[in-house]
């Protein structure tokens, strides 16, 4: 194969990225659509397998049509949205359970997955061995408590330092990834994640209503998200078993229920009758409840579908974003006190993780092309002399 097919096939390559940001289902979606290098009327008769690139969307080509801006507009509805209402009943209504709020969730995402399942939204993908089943099973304990946690901690922070603690995702998935799955990345990339440490300590030392508990549950549900999408990579490793988010939430959502009744019943025995009494008192209660799970299962979805009328890079940026967007509507929203120097330790996390997330993409287009060359070498040693 001559280099100017090389370098053709170069400008379609694919890199696959996973989004960090700290939506309720992180889970990314495997889609591959394999290219051959050469066209069919140029390639050599011959018997070896052709090589193969894979397609990339480029963010900066991404046609924004009405569809697809609508579907930016309501991930970022759904994903702020949900977050302050967590915050409002958790901590200015005065619902305090928010293992029992996750259970409403997870209700909600079990109902609505299935809706859209049988309304062949989303292609349908099932279990297929009981090997499977557990390892869904495992992810969704973690997916479930990195949930938990994290609304736990709205009850004792405010939305902006929550925000600013989950910003901190990619450095724990760079340390989950290097201790379980033996992935070293560049010496660059973890230099990246510098300022995402050097802003948090910042934020965290002049939080004005930081609170320790709360601060060790986000920091908890932070590390729960990356862990879960390490043990995803690991155990959903086989293309047999790799599942779309929608697909996997589906299956994970009615685990999720089944683990979350005995915790509630343990942990806020009092959930229900509280709810029921607050319900009695204002019917707005029921409504307010019901909207909150059911944009809980709209975060998941709009995820979803973002992620395929755009691309998973442009998901990623979007995701840096949402949690500055979300801080300011907080602050406006709840007035609460921020500092000059936790709004500037958290720009520098954000500026950390945009760092971080350009450090990946670098690395990942090297080792890609790197590929395509040996790939190459090995076509053109492979030929007779």
């Amino acid at each position: 194969m001559g280099r100017r097919d090389l370098s053709k096939a170069q400008e379609g390559e694919h890199f696959d990225y996973t989004s960090d940001s700290s939506s309720l289902s992180d889970a990314g979606s495997y889609v591959h659509i394999p290219l051959s290098l050469e066209s069919p009327s140029r390639r050599a008769p011959t018997s070896r397998p052709a090589v193969k690139a894979y397609p990339r969307k480029q963010a900066s080509s991404v046609s924004m049509e009405p569809l697809t801006l609508f579907l930016i507009f309501a991930w970022y509805t759904s994903n702020i949205g949900v977050l302050l209402l967590n915050k409002y009943l958790l901590s200015i209504y005065g619902f305090k359970y928010p293992v029992f709020l996750t259970l409403c969730h997870m209700v909600a995402c079990s109902l609505l997955s299935y809706l859209v399942s049988l309304m062949k939204l989303v292609p349908r993908q099932g279990i297929k061995s009981k090997q499977q089943f557990f390892k869904i099973s495992v992810l969704a304990v973690v997916f479930c408590g990195s949930v938990v946690c994290g609304n736990v901690s709205l009850r004792y922070l405010p939305v902006s330092f929550n925000q600013a603690v989950g910003a901190t995702t990619p450095f724990f998935t760079a340390i989950f990834s290097a201790l379980i799955m033996r992935k070293i990345e560049s010496v660059n990339t973890y230099l990246a994640l510098v300022p995402v440490v050097v802003g948090i300590i910042l934020a965290s030392g002049t939080e004005p209503l930081f609170h320790m508990f709360g601060f060790i549950v986000c920091v908890s549900a932070t590390a729960a998200r990356a862990f879960k999408s390490v043990l995803q990579a690991i155990l959903l490793a086989s293309e047999a078993e790799k599942l779309n988010s929608m697909n996997l939430l589906m299956l994970m959502a009615p685990i999720s229920v089944a683990a979350l009744v005995p915790a509630t019943m343990v942990l806020e025995p009092g959930a229900l009758s509280k709810a029921s009494e607050l319900a009695s008192k204002n019917g707005g209660f029921i409504l307010l409840l019901l909207l909150n799970s059911v944009t809980a299962y709209f975060v998941n979805l709009t995820n979803f579908l973002v992620t395929k009328h755009t691309s998973a890079l442009t998901l990623q940026v979007l995701g840096n974003a949402k949690g500055v967007v979300a801080t300011v509507v907080s602050i406006l929203l709840f007035r609460n006190p921020v500092s000059t120097a936790g709004m500037i330790g958290y720009t520098i996390t954000v500026f950390g993780v945009i760092l971080y997330s350009e450090s990946k993409k670098h690395n990942s287009k090297l080792m890609t092309k790197q590929k395509m060359l040996d790939a190459e070498r090995s076509e053109e040693s492979s030929l007779p002399k």
